[in-house]
């Protein structure tokens, strides 16, 4: 079993930033794809972004190409996020896929952080 543990959530003002972190507690995910879901209130869990196992390929959600970027360190992924606006606000999860490509597809990733809140105030 592989837990993740993700931090850097928080509340801002339209157009700041935050970075989220989260940690694999197995060094064997860095042999696997990571990503970022996020879901709001009333709303289906989405992704955000993904990244392969070699840190080589990316994917982002239309709405947030260009404000955020996700990167990894093994079995670290990150999200920065900036111009935050009051869209992006949703509980953030991080994720390890089952294998080493990129997915949207939420069925397709196998360990799920516990999620952190990041509220965007207009």
């Amino acid at each position: 079993q592989v837990q993740l543990v993700e931090s850097g959530g928080g509340s801002v003002q339209v157009g700041g930033s935050l970075r989220l972190s989260c940690a694999a507690s197995r060094r064997t995910s860095s042999n696997n794809a990571m990503g970022w879901f996020r879901q709001a209130p009333g709303k289906d869990r989405e992704i955000v972004a993904a990244i392969n196992w070699k840190g080589g390929n990316t994917y982002y959600q239309d709405s947030v190409k260009g404000r955020f970027t996700i990167s990894r360190d093994n079995a670290k992924t990150y999200l920065q996020m900036n111009n935050l606006k009051p869209d992006d606000t949703a509980v953030y999860y991080c994720a390890v896929a089952r294998g080493p490509e990129t997915s949207t597809r939420a069925d397709l990733y196998q360990y799920w952080g516990q999620g952190t809140q990041v509220t965007v105030a207009s």
